[in-house]
């Protein structure tokens, strides 16, 4: 749907509710479109653990030994 200036000044809360229930509105100037109105989008909740069981990993993947501890600790950064 196409609107001119005026009239979307007007209407312009039964036009912002009508794009918000979806419809595609042109707002217009002269005939000539403008700007097109689309709803917000509203943030969602987030759902948590919606990649539980996707990812695969080695059960000691944490685990270290007094060696790896020892040289991580000693070790000296440089530039």
């Amino acid at each position: 749907m196409i609107i001119n200036i005026a009239e979307a000044k007007a209407h312009l809360s039964s036009i912002v509710e009508r794009a918000c229930n979806g419809e595609h509105i042109t707002i217009a100037k002269n005939n000539l479109p403008l700007v097109d109105l689309m709803p917000h989008n509203r943030p969602t909740k987030r759902k948590l653990g919606i990649a539980k069981g996707l990812i695969d990993y080695q059960e000691d993947i944490f685990s270290t030994d007094e060696a790896n501890i020892e040289h991580f600790y000693q070790s000296k950064l440089e530039p």
